[in-house]
């Protein structure tokens, strides 16, 4: 549908960006040292000509994916956000300012969900190219990193029993209702009334009439599952639309604290793994664990991140160190000579052993090794800025593949929120450089 005809006499008075912002703010000289053009080939390899609407730019996803992360922001504020700040939107690639979003916010799922991980990880490259580009980050900082795991949680509620039990009557009722499947008895009242005496009594030390009101919410549920599959019995539809419900009520219904092997910790989100990590005031997270790479040395403008990845499956952290190092060689170009980790890489699996060095190891440590290995701690400060800051500390993206891709996203943000800083500081750098030569000329 075109425009009316007023609105585009409008578009054709609207001045150019460039001639109402500052061309000196941190943000547009940042626009100018990021190379477009292969982030263009890297994303535009996922899409396909033929008919429908053309997509978005290039520029204009990969600028609000930048953006979002590097401000910490949701998809609905970030296009608050871009419709009036015009420097988002010069980022982005517009030349003249937008009065309404030239996209639909859900556009930026489906992106995402086009891209994957495997090309959302040329930002990180970008990011480390401008590095290098502007001095922040040398060649010698590439070679000796420091390598770390952490946890990233997911948006999901703590997982107690009696609550996965009554999340699986409501949403079983509630499927049932939209299908127009008659129950015999729905239990929604008195699974809601069991589930909150649950939590009273175990406060309370009441062990004994929490366990009895668990045992009811798991009858009922047990009622349902069985209702259910009765009524539905030779409809194929129904089976289809009911089964992946129905396999996580029975598998909530049937687990037990103390099984082995895999368990749902939330309906919503199965993926999601109980990962224990010895802390006193948390000593479990439910989520996935997360590998974080980054330079041993003290580059000139900070901690940049040179590898991120989701690992799933909650493996042990020493048979994943070869093949990140693998991938963090690949996506910098650099290989590594030294690599720092804490004692949980015991027995790891690089196959150049040699290069690893162990949290107080004693053996074959010189001087200079003792020193880097006193900065192996400088890891826990960049994940703590990626986790608070940048959209890590709670994943609201839906699947292992939405934890992935948060994972290399929340790590892009980091290093571009770190070179707009530098950026910053060089332009300081230089006025206050140009005030001091000016006296200086009027003296002489």
């Amino acid at each position: 549908m075109s425009k009316p005809r007023d609105d585009r006499q409008k578009d054709l008075l609207l001045p150019a960006l460039d001639q109402i912002i500052d061309m000196g703010h941190p943000l547009v000289r940042l626009a100018a040292l990021i190379d477009w053009n292969i982030l263009n080939e890297r994303f535009s390899s996922v899409c396909q000509a033929g008919s429908g609407q053309p997509g978005l730019p290039t520029r204009l996803v990969a600028g609000l994916f930048i953006l979002k992360h590097m401000h910490n922001l949701s998809d609905e504020v970030l296009c608050a956000r871009w419709i009036e700040n015009p420097y988002y939107q010069y980022f982005c690639g517009e030349l003249s300012f937008c009065h309404r979003l030239p996209f639909d916010r859900s556009s930026m799922t489906r992106w995402r969900q086009r891209l994957g991980e495997e090309q959302l990880v040329a930002l990180i490259q970008e990011s480390l190219s401008v590095a290098h580009k502007t001095g922040a980050i040398g060649p010698k900082d590439l070679e000796r990193v420091v390598v770390d795991t952490t946890v990233q949680p997911k948006a999901v509620a703590h997982p107690t029993d009696a609550r996965l039990l009554h999340r699986a009557i409501t949403k079983l009722v509630g499927l049932a209702k939209r299908n127009r499947v008659p129950l015999r008895q729905s239990y929604l009242r008195l699974a809601k009334r069991a589930a909150i005496m649950t939590g009273r009594y175990t406060h309370a030390h009441q062990f004994k009439r929490a366990r009895r009101q668990l045992k009811f919410l798991r009858t009922r549920l047990g009622r349902i599952i069985r209702d259910i599959r009765r009524k539905i019995d030779g409809d194929t539809v129904l089976e289809a639309r009911f089964g992946p419900l129905l396999g996580l009520a029975q598998q909530v219904r049937s687990q037990d604290q103390h099984q082995r092997g895999p368990k749902v910790y939330a309906l919503h989100a199965p993926e999601v793994e109980c990962i224990g990590k010895g802390k006193a005031r948390a000593p479990y997270e439910f989520g996935c664990k997360v590998s974080i790479a980054t330079p041993v040395t003290s580059p000139k403008g900070g901690q940049f991140v040179l590898h991120a990845k989701a690992l799933h499956g909650n493996p042990f952290d020493g048979h994943t160190l070869g093949p990140v190092i693998a991938d963090m060689e690949k996506l910098t170009g650099v290989e590594t000579r030294r690599i720092h980790v804490d004692k949980g890489y015991r027995g790891h699996n690089h196959p150049h052993r040699f290069r690893v060095w162990i949290s107080g190891q004693v053996r074959r440590v010189t001087a200079s090794i003792r020193r880097e290995m006193k900065r192996r701690a400088a890891v826990e400060p960049v994940i703590g800025h990626v986790k608070a800051e940048h959209r890590m500390d709670r994943n609201y993206l839906k699947g292992r593949l939405g934890d992935r891709i948060n994972t290399v996203l929340a790590a892009a943000g980091y290093n571009f929120g770190l070179l707009l800083r530098w950026l910053a500081e060089l332009l300081r750098v230089i006025i206050r450089a140009f005030f001091e030569t000016v006296p200086a000329r009027n003296t002489a």
